[in-house]
């Protein structure tokens, strides 16, 4: 059967994106932007494609957002844990949120009867721009915090 499992493009485009990598590695971490900003297209698109599918499956939109900020975080999730980096998810950054920034735009534009590239376009451009703006503008999630242990003498 045709989908996303059987087509080739995915792991063609992933191929690409080593063999750029191993020839402009060094290039590339000489630019400080070079890494915050493919992490910011790649968290747009596997979240579109998250939201996307759960869309096309007939589940409900909130299932969809949720389905797609998972698919966008979680990667960035394990590939910082195979660094050996504190995820970003975990910092104060605005990261998960995007996601759901950029699934709720999806999700908008399904509703109006918009094609599915549009709807793509939309909510991943959505989600690089939630994500290039609050860092860009210092915007974080207010930070929750236990309350005080007492200290007994």
């Amino acid at each position: 059967p045709p989908g996303w499992m059987t087509d080739p493009i995915y792991l063609i485009c992933t191929g690409l994106a080593l063999l750029w990598v191993i020839c402009f590695g060094r290039w590339l971490i000489r630019l400080n932007n070079t890494f915050f900003i493919f992490d910011s297209i790649g968290l747009a698109l596997f979240t579109v494609v998250g939201v996307g599918k759960s869309i096309a499956l007939g589940y409900p939109f909130w299932v969809a957002i949720i389905m797609g900020s998972i698919t966008g975080a979680a990667g960035g999730v394990i590939r910082d844990v195979f660094i050996n980096e504190i995820p970003l998810i975990f910092r104060k950054e605005i990261y998960a949120m995007a996601c759901v920034v950029g699934g709720i735009a999806y999700w908008l534009c399904h509703v109006a009867g918009l094609e599915p590239y549009v709807c793509q376009l939309i909510g991943g451009s959505s989600v690089f721009l939630t994500r290039i703006l609050a860092v860009k503008y210092h915007i974080c999630l207010p930070i929750l915090k236990g309350g005080d242990e007492v200290k007994e003498e």
